[in-house]
């Protein structure tokens, strides 16, 4: 039982050694320009978070949430392939694929899809 508990608290012991020592050793002390810059989303980490930002960055954010939700909807129409008429499944997936398309037109057509400064 004592061989236990010590072999217990000296694994312990060093897996705390371990990540504390990986811990100081992975720790970057200067600034880069590249990490102090704004990346993907148009904010400057140094101004005020008050400042208006570009609302392209809100309408893309959007239509990729929108198209990669399409891609977990789209997978089940796999599985459901077996279990349904083969023109039932068709006509599904068409519908679905052309409301999509539909859409991406219509974002195409307004212009949300040209990145303009």
């Amino acid at each position: 039982m004592f061989i236990m508990i010590s072999s217990a608290s000296l694994i312990m012991l060093i897996s705390s050694a371990m990540m504390m020592i990986s811990s100081i050793l992975s720790k970057k002390t200067f600034m880069d320009r590249e990490k102090s810059s704004p990346f993907e989303c148009g904010f400057d980490p140094k101004s005020s978070p008050r400042l208006p930002f570009s609302l392209q960055f809100f309408l893309i954010a959007v239509i990729f949430l929108i198209f990669d939700v399409e891609i977990a909807l789209l997978i089940p129409l796999i599985s459901i392939l077996k279990i349904s008429k083969i023109y039932f499944f068709w006509y599904v997936t068409f519908f679905f694929i052309m409301i999509l398309l539909l859409g991406l037109y219509h974002e195409w057509n307004q212009g949300a899809l040209e990145w303009a400064i």
